[in-house]
């Protein structure tokens, strides 16, 4: 299976480490969990992150994801560290594919 990773990011500061963070985590991370999908040949997958700066000078996300017809979405909001609102939601990932 091939999966697609599609980024969405409003602050341009916000770019490059997103683009950073989002590679280590399923490099690193979630590369077991993800080979779990990767058994059939025709399955499909697609990981959609989205990064907005608010009003308040924080950061707002969703990672969203269909991996062989299973969706799964996490949303968090305010977070100043943006290492720290990636990493998180991928931590949720994670969490829920281990316990496929």
């Amino acid at each position: 299976m091939e999966i697609q990773v599609k980024m969405h990011v409003n602050a341009e500061e916000a770019k490059e480490v997103t683009q950073r963070l989002v590679k280590h985590n399923l490099e690193n991370k979630l590369d077991n969990y993800l080979k779990k999908f990767s058994t059939k040949d025709d399955a499909e997958g697609i990981i959609e992150l989205k990064v907005d700066k608010n009003k308040k000078d924080l950061y707002d996300g969703v990672l969203s994801a269909t991996l062989d017809g299973h969706s799964f979405r996490y949303e968090r909001e305010d977070y100043k560290n943006l290492d720290d609102l990636i990493n998180h939601l991928f931590e949720h990932f994670k969490e829920e594919l281990s316990n496929r």
